[in-house]
């Protein structure tokens, strides 16, 4: 059996070297690992190989997608898949954006033409929309087989130079692209990193980045599987979150190789540093360790020079820290500099040297006049050979702009596409700038992203530069540009931006008015716009330190105390109301509080709640649960907009009683500040509304003393019209106007709907609300669920629920069971509901009803929506829009349910 095939090389290491091991920690589980020799991994994967084989859609050679997280799951069933006979593709984590997420998933399904897909339950919806052919198939069903052929199989015998994987690049100029790597280019690369230091025999590879990276897959997994080593595996979570874990891994196992980016080294650093202000005592043993790879982004001489000295203290060699370049065509690290810092330090270098080839691969550097540069000449990276992908005689162009020194030491200048490179990851700046602009649009005359990297910085960060419509910003349009670009920056990279305002003759752009992003970069990086970002940032400080908000109870007091003890910073200089990312906080200081804040209140707290609720206050109400020291008096009024030069908007809530629905639709309605009303009974010992009445007296208060002068302008979603219109008359009665009345999908006569809402029903359509079910599965259900008890019902649809969502919105059985409760209540006081009077106006906004509230859209509008010209005193408006009752202010359709809601507002005069 040839050992150029990958499939023989897991079956020749479980014969050579059965007693080898995968050691994999699971997400936060620092003791007892899982513990699984390569005899073991073989037969596993042969089984599940058994399984793969027999089910429907399954055929040889045909790629199979893996979207698994855990390392565990993901190396059992990527060697099924080798083993099957077909070509894993590894997936890298899906974005957090639906319309994004939806496109590359699209994409892939095009690409592959409707391929297997792997996952797990809680990631299951995420493939799901209704323009491709996937056939998914989840861990949670796969072990419910048992494999139907004998464990008896001989390796496949594919071409050696034909595909073994598929590796996903990072889509970061388009679409993402699947580069191919061939069984002969996989082996010969392991084979060429075993070759750049003579490692110390028997000891482990450390691994603790996701699989589904090129680094991580080939040279650490299968480069230790090729030299029969053992093999450990953490979540990078667990590591960023605690750097001197780092430490004690390589330490305890006796590690030989690992990875570490620049980023990484210098977060290490600081942490010892700061660690050893205090007594410590520990000693850790470094001495097996012998490569230290480090990639992805620059690596700086001061970095380098400070982490060496920190491994060398604990016993590693002066050169561990190994920096090199690869790519995903290359199988990951194909140069490596084996003399860093030393060398470095002795050319006077800023930034160190990749170095030099390891066996089988070239490289050159190629000038634009097409001969090969002279040494030291800035030219395009080309490289060839037995490791590149698509073996050529000519040379495989990386996209890098570079140089070489006079003994053949390659460095990195640059790249030649607007891409920025942050921590390792690559983000188009475009796409950035179509984000901000989106909300942004109508106040600036230019924007800018580009990335940047001043002395003193370990890694690319963003930059983002203005130039507002308006020559002199108004102090609170200053601070809603500047936090908009922060928020959505931080979203889309995970960076915070450094932001600042210029002049339109600042952008030096071209006649065609295109401005370079490399000139932009220049200019930043050489101080010119040093001046710009002073004069910002003191207009900034001076602005958030004017209005900050003090805390008022322990429990903030205290997330002040984790905000400030995380980035070393005087209390003074944050508020309840101060952006964390003004701060200075970075992605590793954000999982830093995220750890420092759940391990404090015993309770995980997605990543997620910090960018969306970036400051201090903001965080406090989004964990009021978590202490009842922020439990206060019941108040249904919710800012989601505090400015905004027209009339406010208020928004009455749908059944469900909650306002969340209500985020995205306020971030598109930037003229006028944005209220949203909230039903009582969320916090422990807050009562129910008992009627109606009660309900509409309670908001009529609420409204009066955030507003005490109308006209008012006030709309309600679903089960909030009804409320929404009540309201109305009551303020008209007391004398006041209304500008505006808005029912969003909602007829005046709801309580015979409301009669057939059991509390089963209430609960099903309340996770369909949260999108932890579907619409389908609604439609489904909703004639059996409310025939069985509430004790059946509870376990019947929480294992469907989309558990990822339910994490994310930090919820569980009892919650979700009490929010049901509050939904039954609000439906159960509306079953005798009789809508009587009328009101000014009102526009009436529909969509595609409920299956069971109407036949069709058009029975909806004429038989049920058109009542409300019944009870208005003009003329009714009616707004078609985009979308389903459950979507209709949902993320695909919101923008243009906004843009027609901004036209019905002006239209009234509002």
């Amino acid at each position: 059996m040839s050992s150029n095939i990958l499939a023989g090389l897991l079956q020749k290491t479980a014969r050579v070297f059965p007693a080898g091991r995968l050691i994999i920690y699971g997400p936060g589980v620092f003791s007892m690992p899982v513990d699984i020799s390569y005899n073991s991994l073989y037969m596993q994967a042969q089984q599940n190989a058994d399984i793969l084989r027999s089910q429907q859609g399954f055929n040889t050679e045909s790629p199979v997608l893996l979207r698994l997280d855990n390392h565990e799951d993901f190396l059992l069933w990527f060697w099924a898949v080798v083993l099957a006979g077909c070509i894993p593709v590894p997936l890298p984590p899906l974005s957090n954006i639906e319309e994004q997420r939806k496109k590359h998933i699209q994409h892939l399904f095009e690409l592959f033409s409707g391929p297997i897909c792997i996952t797990r339950d809680e990631l299951r919806p995420y493939f799901i929309h209704d323009n491709h052919n996937v056939k998914i198939y989840t861990l949670e069903s796969l072990r419910e087989q048992s494999p139907t052929e004998s464990l008896c199989h001989t390796c496949m015998d594919p071409e050696t130079s034909g595909p073994a994987l598929l590796m996903m690049t990072s889509g970061s100029t388009g679409n993402p692209k699947a580069v191919c790597l061939s069984y002969t280019q996989i082996i010969s690369a392991v084979a060429g990193k075993a070759s750049v230091r003579q490692l110390p025999a028997n000891k482990p590879f450390l691994n603790w980045i996701g699989l589904d990276h090129v680094a991580s897959l080939v040279e650490i997994h299968i480069q230790a599987l090729f030299l029969g080593v053992d093999q450990i595996h953490i979540q990078a979570s667990d590591i960023v979150a605690s750097p001197l874990r780092f430490l004690d891994l390589l330490s305890f196992h006796q590690v030989c190789r690992s990875f570490a980016p620049n980023s990484f080294l210098a977060s290490l650093v600081s942490t010892l540093e700061a660690e050893n202000r205090q007594p410590i005592t520990t000693t850790w043993d470094l001495s097996h360790l012998t490569v230290l790879a480090s990639g992805g982004e620059a690596n700086d001489v001061r970095t380098c020079v400070a982490a060496s000295e920190l491994f060398a203290a604990h016993g590693a060699p002066r050169n561990v820290i190994t920096p090199g370049f690869g790519m995903t065509e290359t199988c990951a690290g194909a140069i490596f500099n084996l003399d860093c810092p030393a060398y470095d330090i002795k050319i006077g270098s800023t930034f160190t040297s990749v170095g030099r080839c390891m066996e089988g691969i070239e490289m050159r550097v190629q000038s634009p006049n097409t001969n090969p540069s002279s040494s030291d000449s800035v030219g395009l990276l080309e490289v060839r050979g037995d490791v590149v992908f698509q073996r050529r005689m000519v040379g495989f162009r990386t996209g890098d702009l570079a140089s070489t020194d006079s003994i053949g030491n390659l460095y990195i200048v640059g790249r030649i596409t607007d891409v920025m490179n942050i921590n390792g990851v690559k983000y188009n700046c475009e796409d950035l700038e179509a984000s901000l602009l989106q909300n942004l649009h109508s106040q600036l005359r230019r924007l800018m992203a580009f990335s940047f990297r001043p002395a003193g910085l370990h890694t690319e960060h963003v930059a983002v530069a203005y130039v507002p419509k308006e020559p002199i910003l108004q102090d609170q349009d200053f601070i809603y540009i500047h936090d908009t670009i922060l928020q959505a920056t931080i979203l889309s990279t995970g960076a915070r931006p450094q932001v600042f305002a210029l002049e339109i003759a600042s952008l030096s752009a071209s006649s065609l008015g295109k401005v370079s992003r490399v000139r932009m970069r220049k200019l930043l990086e050489s101080g010119t716009f040093t001046n710009n970002i002073e004069s910002y940032e003191h207009r900034l400080k001076i602005l958030r330190k004017q209005n900050i908000i003090q805390a008022k109870c322990s429990f903030e007091v205290l997330l002040l105390e984790d905000v400030t003890g995380c980035l070393g910073i005087e209390p003074g200089n944050i508020g309840l109301n101060t952006p964390f990312f003004d701060l200075g906080m970075t992605s590793m200081d954000l999982i830093r509080l995220k750890k420092r804040i759940s391990e404090r209140l015993d309770v995980d707290i997605p990543i997620i709640k910090f960018m969306k609720s970036p400051t201090v206050g903001e965080l406090a109400v989004a964990l009021r649960e978590s202490d009842p020291c922020t439990r206060s008096t019941y108040n249904p009024v919710m800012t989601l907009r505090s400015k905004g030069a027209n009339l406010p908007l208020w928004l009455v809530h749908p059944g469900v009683g909650e306002v969340l629905v209500f985020l995205g639709l306020s971030k598109e309605i930037d003229d006028r500040p944005v209220y949203a009303l909230r039903a009582r009974g969320f916090e422990a010992g807050e009562d129910h509304f008992a009627n109606i009445s009660e309900i509409v007296a309670t908001y009529f208060d609420a409204i009066k003393r955030v507003q005490p002068q109308g006209p008012y302008a006030i709309a309600g979603y679903s089960y909030g019209a009804m409320l929404a219109f009540e309201i109305s008359k009551k303020l008209e009665s007391n004398g006041d106007e209304i500008g505006f009345l808005g029912s969003f999908n909602l007829p005046p006569h709801i309580k015979s709907r409301m009669r057939q809402l059991t509390w089963n029903s209430c609960l099903l359509h309340l996770m369909n609300f949260l999108d932890l079910v579907t619409e389908s599965v609604v439609e489904d259900l909703d004639e059996t669920i409310p025939q069985i008890s509430r004790g059946e019902a509870i376990p019947k649809l929480l294992a469907i629920a989309d558990t990822g969502r339910m994490t994310e919105l930090g919820l569980n059985e009892r919650s979700l069971s009490n929010w049901a409760d509050l939904a039954y209540g609000l439906q159960s006081v509306a079953t005798t509901y009789e809508p009587s009077g009328s009101v000014n106006s009102i526009d009436i906004f529909h969509c595609i009803p409920l299956k069971m509230a109407a036949k069709s859209r058009e029975d909806w509008l004429n038989n049920h929506l058109s009542k409300w010209v019944d009870f208005s005193r003009t003329e009714a408006r009616f707004h078609s829009v985009g979308g389903s009752h459950y979507t209709m202010i949902g993320a695909d359709h919101i923008i243009e349910f906004a843009k027609t809601l901004r036209v019905a507002l002006r239209e009234r005069g509002v």
